[in-house]
Order: C-alpha cells, then sequence, then structure tokens
C-alpha cells in the first residue's frame, strides 16, 4: 500500500467516522482519486482490513439492514491520528514527481515509427486541449455544495500540469517533424562502447626529484664546452668595466701575468740568481747528437743495480 493510498483512507474515515467502506470507496470516487493518486476503487476494502490490522483504524460496529450483507463501519484511533497527521505534513513538504505512464512509452521511441509518433503526438495534444477547457469550465460552475471551496485549486494544479504536458508536446513535434532522434525508420541505435578505465598512478612507486634541475644543451655536449659556454653567458650578463673571471682557480689571468724570461732577457753568466739561464735554454743550445755517438740516458730511466756511473 502506498503512502497516499494510506493518506487518503485515513483521512476520509477521520472526515465521516464512524462510516463504512462502501460510503469510503464512493466518497474517493467522487474525488476521482483513481486519476490523480494512481488509486483503484478495488483496493479500498483491502486498505481498510490492512489499516484495522495495523491498529491505525478500529471496528466501530456490525450491522446488516434486511438481506444485504453486514456493513462494517470504521474509526480512527489515537495511532491512525497521529499517522495521518504524519503522512499529510510529508505530502506537503516533500516533492516527488508524479506517476506518469508516458515516460515508459517516451523511453522505447526507436521502436514506433516517425510518422506515427507524430500522429500520437498530435492526437495526445487535442485531448489535453480539451481537457484543460473541460477542468476551466468546471473550476467556475463550483459553488461549494457538494466539495469545499479548497477543491478549485485541486483542479487548477491538474490543470497546470496538463498544460505543461501539452507545452512539451508541442516543441516535441517539432523536433521530430525537423528529423531528430533515431526512430523505428532509421538505423537501428547501439550503445557506444565506454573506453577502458586507466588506474592513476601510485604516488608511492614515483621517484621524481621534487625540484629537478634542467640540464643545459652545452652539459650534453662535453664538460669543456659546456665551461666555455657558462663563461660566454657569464661575459655577456657582465658590464665593459668589470675584469673577466680566470679560467683556473688560484691563478691571475694571462693579462696580468708577467712574459716569460728568454736568454737575452736573463743574462749569461752574470751570477745573479735572478738572470741565471734555466734548463730549457740549456736544453736548446745542446748540440745535435752525431750518427756514431752512442744514445744518451734518459733521467727517468732506472738504474740497473751493480752498474757503474
Amino acid at each position: 500500500m502506498s503512502s497516499t493510498t494510506r493518506l487518503l483512507v485515513l483521512g476520509v474515515v477521520k472526515l465521516f467516522q464512524p462510516v463504512h467502506g462502501y460510503e469510503v470507496r464512493r466518497e474517493l470516487i467522487s474525488w476521482r482519486a483513481q486519476e490523480w493518486a494512481s488509486i483503484q476503487p478495488g483496493s479500498i476494502y483491502n486498505a481498510l482490513k490492512t489499516l484495522t490490522r495495523d491498529g491505525l483504524l478500529e471496528i466501530a460496529s456490525t450491522n446488516q439492514v434486511g438481506g444485504r450483507p453486514e456493513r462494517t463501519t470504521y474509526r480512527l484511533t489515537s495511532a491512525g491520528q497521529e499517522e495521518f497527521h504524519t503522512l499529510l505534513r510529508e505530502e506537503w513538504w516533500n516533492v516527488r514527481p508524479p506517476v506518469d505512464p508516458l515516460m515508459a512509452a517516451v523511453s522505447f521511441l526507436t521502436e514506433i515509427a516517425r510518422a506515427e509518433a507524430i500522429a500520437a503526438l498530435e492526437h495526445r495534444a487535442a485531448q489535453i486541449h480539451g481537457m484543460v477547457r473541460h477542468v476551466e469550465f468546471g473550476i467556475e460552475a463550483h459553488d461549494g455544495r457538494d466539495s469545499p471551496y479548497h477543491v478549485r485549486e485541486m483542479m487548477r494544479l491538474m490543470n497546470a500540469r496538463v498544460a505543461a504536458e501539452l507545452a512539451w508536446s508541442q516543441q516535441f513535434l517539432a523536433r521530430l517533424r525537423a528529423g531528430e532522434y533515431a526512430t523505428a525508420d532509421d538505423p537501428p541505435w547501439k550503445p557506444q562502447p565506454r573506453p577502458p578505465a586507466t588506474a592513476a598512478p601510485d604516488p608511492r612507486r614515483t621517484s621524481s626529484p621534487r625540484n629537478p634541475r634542467p640540464r643545459s644543451n652545452g652539459a650534453r655536449r662535453g664538460p669543456e664546452r659546456a665551461r666555455t659556454e657558462r663563461t660566454r653567458k657569464a661575459a655577456a650578463r657582465r658590464s665593459p668595466s668589470e675584469p673577466a673571471p680566470s679560467q683556473h682557480r688560484g691563478k691571475a689571468p694571462r693579462a696580468l701575468q708577467p712574459p716569460p724570461r728568454t736568454a737575452t732577457d736573463r743574462g749569461q753568466g752574470n751570477g745573479d740568481p735572478a738572470v741565471e739561464p734555466s734548463a730549457a735554454d740549456h736544453v736548446r743550445q745542446r748540440k745535435p747528437r752525431r750518427s756514431d755517438e752512442p744514445p744518451r740516458r734518459s733521467r727517468t730511466t732506472p738504474r740497473r743495480r751493480g752498474t757503474a756511473r
């Protein structure tokens, strides 16, 4: 049993108690509850028995008139009173989409021809238009004798929902006439295969450094060329008045080093240690070896033991 059926049956019993089942059924049919609440008239008697078993209703009396079957009258219990107000408050505050069988039909649009779908929507639009006009005349003619005046608002709510379908059907018709969507006349629609899901990389297995240093192009061309490239870039950023740094640590630039002393500058045999000829001068002054002269011993060649100097 739906919550709407429970609310309607408890509410009618509350209004007309003590009341028997036939009166409850007749009252709900007069409200057209089977149209807007999806409650079937034959299920009302089962609802009364179920609510009585749950302790929400109680049997007030059982009587029989003539040869008719006996009638059982019901009234609301205290638990039924609380349940009625709880359901009433839920329906006022909660929003639920109305049950509409047309949703199931639209979901199988690919199984009906385009021409038939257009004709069916045109027929539904004509029916809806007539229903709206019928309800509007009923609202104007309502005088409050058989039902309260607020029943007009129920009729207006029905009209508003039906009129919304009328506007939707007109737009849907325009899209179908334009050739949108696939129908039974078009190639069958098939679900598109989804790409396989890729697993996210495990951050614990990645070994990339936090701040990787970019490698320059010179680093791949050898250390000497990279050093020259850095020196050239540093010279381009340096001001003209700033002296160039040395290529070797601990030594002065070549422009600041004294020129090498030659044999002419040093002098020959004057006793001055500062101007004494160097070993390189003696090597350059050594006479060429004759062809019949034995080879001279190199200073780097080790001497054999037991040989005279």
